[in-house]
């Protein structure tokens, strides 16, 4: 285990700094950021994320009776949702890829037939003001830029972000949009990734907020959508925690070294957040019904976690976790993740022994990993996950295949889109309620590079290597996004 380095004195004052500045009230800290973020320089080049592959629409379009190639499976009735930040008036000097506005892209399919496409900005304060129409309506929290992952609880869709703003609550055709907080039972802010637990539908969320490094809160919310449970954890400096794991007994907290920075927030930068080498790195395993202080805390190696697959009880008390690793993150000005990850990894954590075992499942540069929700918390097969080029340019994305992982048979499968062609996050659908974990299909939107159409495939995963079973043409270039969801028929408003 590596032991936390020894602070050298520019980062002793920096972290002076931050105890002071943190101690404001908020308003003089944004004053002061938004002083110095009119003072940054212009860039010597075009922003690689506001251009390109990556230039935000301008308009928002309905778009009725697409045109498909190939058979839509009669199962499939719902929509595909998928959101990811198209910023409505950027500046490129401080814009960072987590920090647009948030734009939503949906495909209604019915009776295999694809009835629409729709795409609709999250209408935030910021949206409004420069788009000239009202703001959609409900309580805000810290901010109200939403723009990271969709998902359908309590008979509607919601889309999430973390750290500071309340969910999004919208309909049928991404339309009528209400700010909601759980009707007032949630205390701050959500998370960008709850999760579902399948025994009882309820979700499962790890919350925090920029505005207050010194905790974060675990919280419940069942069926009817309110939440039901609140506990606070304490933590230093303000960690990013983008997701967490559930298990049938614990829930899987992951305090690692990229925290809060004062400073950055100060110098107008978009995103606060820099990687923290002397914040020590730590895993939690918090029982169900505990409190704060019956998580049991194990030490692990500096090391970073965007995503988690998967969790699981192991038969022998011992806890298995899934995740995609990287060994640092936003280490330096950057705008938008800054390392390769080292791949898919098993964690295997003793209580105990208080020992957290890693290994390697596969090395392959990938992200964004999904399986079948019908399997969280559970042991489990099938990860899917997109795979990243082989080096990381200033754009992130590029050509690459979807990988499936067998983690019984340790085989991996791939789909490859074709030369020119981005796909982004696919996700699962089961073809009815009881079928077999691969037993369904994966969607989601591949992007030509030449910027002229998109595509909603829809992929057999039980054959994942086959053409599509399915291709909904989308005459635009839709930019590449974050995180998609299958709403079915049933969570229509």
């Amino acid at each position: 285990m590596t032991a936390p380095r020894t602070a050298t004195a520019a980062e002793r004052w920096s972290e002076r700094i931050d105890a002071v500045v943190g101690a404001v009230l908020s308003p003089v800290v944004t004053g002061i950021a938004s002083f110095n973020r009119r003072r940054l320089p212009p860039r010597d080049a075009p922003h690689p994320l506001l251009t390109g592959i990556h230039q935000p629409m301008t308009a928002e379009f309905t778009l009725e009776d697409l045109e498909v190639e190939g058979v839509i499976p009669p199962e499939l009735e719902g929509r595909y949702v998928r959101i990811g930040p198209n910023p409505a008036a950027p500046d490129p000097r401080s814009y960072h890829f987590f920090t647009g506005d948030g734009m939503l892209h949906g495909v209604r399919i019915r009776d295999g037939r694809a009835l629409w496409y729709r795409n609709r900005w999250i209408r935030s304060e910021e949206v409004a003001k420069v788009r000239g129409v009202p703001a959609a309506p409900g309580p805000r929290h810290v901010f109200d830029t939403v723009n990271t992952s969709v998902l359908h609880h309590a008979g509607s869709g919601w889309a999430l972000v973390e750290a500071g703003s309340t969910p999004v609550r919208f309909d049928e055709h991404l339309e009528a949009q209400r700010y909601d907080d759980f009707g007032g039972t949630l205390p701050g802010s959500f998370t960008a990734h709850p999760r579902r637990d399948p025994a009882t539908g309820e979700l499962h969320a790890l919350c925090y907020e920029a505005t207050d490094p010194k905790r974060v809160r675990y919280n419940v919310v069942d069926v009817a959508g309110r939440v039901r449970r609140s506990i606070t954890i304490p933590v230093s400096h303000g960690p990013l925690i983008h997701d967490c794991a559930i298990t049938q007994r614990y829930v899987v907290i992951m305090d690692l070294p990229l925290t809060l920075s004062m400073r950055t927030v100060l110098s107008g930068h978009g995103f606060p957040y820099r990687w923290n080498a002397r914040h020590p790195a730590r895993i939690g395993l918090l029982p169900r019904d505990g409190n704060a202080e019956d998580i049991r805390w194990i030490a692990l190696d500096p090391c970073f976690v965007f995503h988690t697959a998967n969790a699981y009880d192991s038969p022998d008390g011992r806890v298995v976790l899934d995740v995609i690793a990287y060994d640092r993150m936003f280490a330096s000005d950057n705008l938008a993740p800054d390392e390769q990850p080292r791949g898919l990894e098993r964690w295997t954590i003793d209580p105990v022994l208080g020992k957290v075992d890693q290994h390697p499942i596969d090395a392959a540069p990938q992200e964004l990993p999904t399986i079948d929700e019908r399997r969280t918390g559970r042991a489990y097969r099938y990860v899917y996950a997109l795979g990243l080029p082989e080096e990381l340019t200033e754009t992130l994305v590029g050509e690459a295949p979807l990988i499936k992982h067998d983690l019984k048979t340790h085989v991996r499968c791939l789909h490859a889109f074709g030369p020119g062609r981005v796909a982004g996050e696919f996700v699962f659908v089961p073809r009815f309620p009881g079928a077999d974990e691969d037993d369904g299909w994966l969607m989601g939107f591949v992007v030509n590079a030449d910027g002229g159409s998109t595509a909603l495939e829809i992929l057999n995963a039980r054959a994942v290597t086959e053409p599509p079973v399915a291709t909904i043409r989308i005459p635009h270039r839709i930019p590449p996004g974050i995180h998609g969801a299958w709403l079915p028929e049933r969570a229509v408003v």
